[in-house]
């Protein structure tokens, strides 16, 4: 009963874009705890290993199922399309391609991929072993690995596509996780759900995801960009596809985005797209892929 009364809220929703942007910020507000910097050093080492909590696999699976279920049925899914989408466009010949996902959870964007038949030869891995566990159990055929996204076994230059799995939001070294990233790819690097704000931050945040408190940091965009470079990376192609939009003294505001990134020994940024709405402070949500030449 449950299930129908929410499934009817979500189809309803999709005729009120207005009142589903309001209901996305109210949750945003809800959800999103600002971390005062005295207290950041502490409650980020308490919580570091959140996401290891043996808790998390099946509750985020059950959401996941809905979702996929869905995408089978042919109705679009705005995160699901935004990654297949910018892959199709900037990557040639993806059947011939390796693709490591880092942070894969329970490896469903496999499936989301198989679905839209992206062809890639797909590896996962995850911080979390029960996550690991769960990916396996679902999906038996392809491999599945325990990695720390800071220290990955893999070697250099191991997979054509790299594909971060929104998870370098939630690691206070991230710099490290970046490089890490750069260096066992090949060709192409996505960054998958990085939050950002513009002419501000970086901030942390506390929230609560599938019952467990953890931190989440939501970078300066500049910096965030210069990061790319220290590593060799820098922005080339932007897709957005959401946009919540706060007023001054609110919590947050999100964007997701993807962006594509080429590396060059020499180059310069160009082509930004950038959100600085009148008084309006943005957060965005974005992909980044990073081109890496030969």
């Amino acid at each position: 009963m449950l299930l129908t009364v929410k499934n009817t809220i979500r189809a309803a929703l999709k005729h009120a874009p207005g009142l589903a942007s309001k209901l996305r910020e109210f949750e945003c507000n809800r959800r999103y705890r600002p971390l005062a910097p005295e207290l950041a050093s502490e409650v980020i080492s308490r919580l570091s290993g959140s996401w290891a909590d043996d808790g998390i696999p099946a509750q985020q699976r059950e959401i996941v199922d809905r979702a996929l279920a869905d995408y089978r049925s042919g109705n679009p899914n705005p995160a699901f399309d935004a990654l297949v989408e910018i892959l199709l466009h900037n990557v040639p010949d993806l059947g011939a391609k390796t693709l490591l996902e880092i942070g894969c959870a329970s490896g469903y964007y496999s499936e989301v991929l198989r679905l839209r038949n992206v062809a890639a030869s797909y590896r996962g891995c995850d911080f979390s072993p029960a996550l690991v566990g769960l990916a396996r159990q679902t999906y038996p055929s392809l491999p599945f690995d325990v990695e720390d996204a800071t220290r990955l076994s893999y070697a250099d230059d191991s997979y054509d596509i790299v594909v971060s799995g929104g998870c370098i939001l939630h690691i206070p070294e991230y710099e490290r996780a970046i490089a890490e990233a750069a260096r066992v790819a090949r060709e192409f690097v996505v960054f998958h759900s990085t939050p950002v704000v513009h002419l501000t931050g970086p901030w942390y945040y506390t929230k609560k995801a599938y019952g467990v408190e953890m931190v989440e940091i939501h970078f300066n965009e500049q910096k965030l960009l210069r990061a790319f470079v220290r590593h060799g990376l820098h922005s080339h192609d932007i897709n957005t596809y959401l946009l919540v939009e706060k007023k001054p003294g609110a919590n947050l505001s999100y964007t997701r985005r993807i962006c594509v990134t080429r590396q060059r020994e020499r180059f310069k940024l160009r082509n930004r797209l950038c959100f600085c709405c009148g008084k309006k402070m943005t957060v965005a949500m974005i992909f980044v892929i990073v081109y890496r030449l030969p």
